[in-house]
């Protein structure tokens, strides 16, 4: 199928596209998980514990998710105040 008829058809919403490409390799750029140690305090890693039972995730999960809130904060341009 030639490309041109491919984006009529993802244009025209007319079917799923991705039937026709190979997505056993696709990789996210800078998504590859790179591994670290870190080391918490007893009382850190309780309150983490909890936190991860309350919402029923991993503690991985919960420290990824709050470290990704965080970045993304940290990332948005700042607002002048009127």
């Amino acid at each position: 199928m030639k490309a041109s008829e491919i984006d009529k058809k993802f244009d025209d919403n007319q079917e799923d596209i991705l039937e026709y490409f190979d997505t056993s390799k696709i990789k996210m750029i800078n998504e590859e998980p790179k591994r670290i140690n870190i080391d918490f305090p007893t009382w850190m890693v309780k309150s983490l514990d909890r936190e991860a039972k309350h919402i029923g995730v991993s503690r991985q999960a919960v420290i990824k998710m709050w470290i990704a809130e965080r970045l993304e904060k940290l990332s948005k341009p700042m607002v002048a105040s009127l």
